[in-house]
């Protein structure tokens, strides 16, 4: 049995430094807990988020992660536990962090009778901006939004992608030291998911502290620290490369003519953390304690009829890989 293993490469993006006035870390939370009467929808949650770096949320619709950013954000206040952004408290102090931080929600908060410019112009004023400097500033995003087409057009009018580079226009009209991004790319074709990233890593060399949650594992692996959150609490924390080194789970793939058949006998074996099929294949979750996990399941496994080409091969961890050993431990 083949072990195709590979010591994977780091795909970690880079980023510049600090700006001059930033605090060490962007985002303190110690203990952060949120209740709606019965229902624990953050659960002592605590991490640190550094300045000037991509920090993601990963996790399934109603994890809390909509919860965490609007009590981040000193928009819900914690039933329990306390927060530093940009090193002012909150929600105590949460005004003094309107014109320092900006919001950008799973709906794309834009004014859909008003024309993508009008859009811009009426966040500009919010923010104080008027006359040529909130014209200059609203030239610019157009051009690095590729906008100037849309000018005229309202968001109604406009595909998915359109809208999410509009809306991060708005997000950035008046350059937030701190971006939170609620699942910004939920209805969002391939293609244009790729380019929001590429903005959000420009922003992030200029020196802007982000925050997105995701529940995309692509999106997940291009952060510069991830938390896995579940049922509200933090699983794990730390960067993508490592977390998947770290993984306490043996992966294999199998390959063959009877994957369908496999797949049930193998999820009632105890040391099977998961099975999932993948095309072809199924991928296998053992726990780590399993020293040959290859040999382990073709021991467990019904005899290969005649002609079968069962196949197994260690392969290397990906973030779905961590996300199901993590939660899967928690459940034991």
């Amino acid at each position: 049995m083949a072990d195709s293993r590979q010591q994977p490469h780091s795909s970690q993006p880079t980023h510049a430094g600090h700006r001059p006035d930033a605090v060490e870390y962007a985002i303190e939370a110690n203990r952060l807990t949120r209740k709606f009467g019965p229902l624990t929808a953050v659960d002592q949650v605590s991490l640190q988020v550094p300045s000037a770096s991509i920090y993601g949320f990963l996790g399934p619709n109603g994890c809390g992660k909509t919860t965490m950013i609007r009590m981040l954000c000193g928009l819900l206040s914690p039933t329990a536990g306390d927060a530093k952004i940009l090193g002012i408290a909150v929600p105590e102090h949460a005004e003094q962090l309107r014109t320092r931080t900006g919001y950008m929600t799973q709906k794309f908060s834009l004014y859909e009778d008003l024309s993508s410019e009008e859009n811009l112009k009426f966040i500009g004023r919010i923010y104080s901006l008027s006359g040529k400097a909130l014209i200059r500033r609203v030239d610019e995003l157009v051009e690095t939004y590729e906008l100037s087409t849309l000018r005229n057009r309202r968001p109604d009018a406009m595909s998915g992608g359109q809208r999410q580079r509009l809306a991060l226009a708005c997000a950035t009209l008046h350059k937030p030291d701190l971006l939170f991004l609620d699942e910004p790319t939920s209805s969002v074709d391939p293609e244009n998911r790729r380019k929001f990233w590429e903005k959000l890593f420009d922003l992030c060399d200029q020196g802007t502290t982000i925050l997105v949650s995701t529940h995309f594992m692509d999106e997940a692996e291009r952060c510069h620290r991830l938390a896995i959150l579940e049922a509200g609490q933090l699983r794990t924390e730390g960067d993508p490369q490592t977390l998947m080194n770290n993984l306490q789970s043996h992966v294999v793939e199998l390959t063959g003519s009877r994957l369908r058949d496999l797949k049930t006998p193998i999820q009632r074996l105890p040391h099977v953390k998961s099975v999932a099929q993948q095309g072809a294949r199924l991928r296998v979750l053992v726990d780590i304690g399993i020293e040959h996990p290859q040999a382990y399941l073709a021991q467990q496994l019904p005899p290969p009829a005649p002609g079968d080409d069962f196949q197994a091969t260690l392969v290397r961890p990906n973030l779905e890989d961590v996300f199901v050993t993590v939660t899967h431990s928690e459940r034991q």
